[in-house]
């Protein structure tokens, strides 16, 4: 059985980006499901990150919850969450509508065309 020194003491990957709602930046943890780190300044969202994580760890362990290797959780589902701005969105709605297929075929028709594939 691994101890919870062995989940606090892995470096799980995480991403930084701007809190377009509140100002400020949000820090995630992929591999760790709704464990986030908020704060003004990059450094201090990363700061409130990693006590998170360390919280998010020891309540998960205490309480039995699996916990996830680092970059063990990959999942291809299918499903991209993306913030655009508001223009952007207009305007992928409005040409997916000259086409006559919906946003995320028409997005899913652009990202295969960026990468160099056909459409499967």
């Amino acid at each position: 059985m691994k101890t919870l020194e062995f989940y606090l003491n892995h470096n799980y990957p995480f991403t930084v980006r701007p809190d377009t709602d509140d100002g400020g930046f949000i820090v995630e943890f992929p591999d760790l499901r709704y464990c986030v780190g908020t704060g003004d300044t990059i450094e201090e969202a990363i700061r409130d990150a990693m006590f998170a994580k360390s919280e998010w760890l020891k309540a998960s362990f205490e309480d039995g919850i699996p916990i996830p290797a680092p970059g063990g959780n990959e999942e291809y589902n299918g499903r991209i969450s993306l913030r655009i701005p508001k223009s952007l969105h207009r305007s992928v709605v409005e040409a997916a509508r000259k086409e006559g297929v919906s946003a995320n075929q028409y997005l899913s028709h652009l990202i295969s065309f960026g990468l160099g594939r056909k459409m499967v």
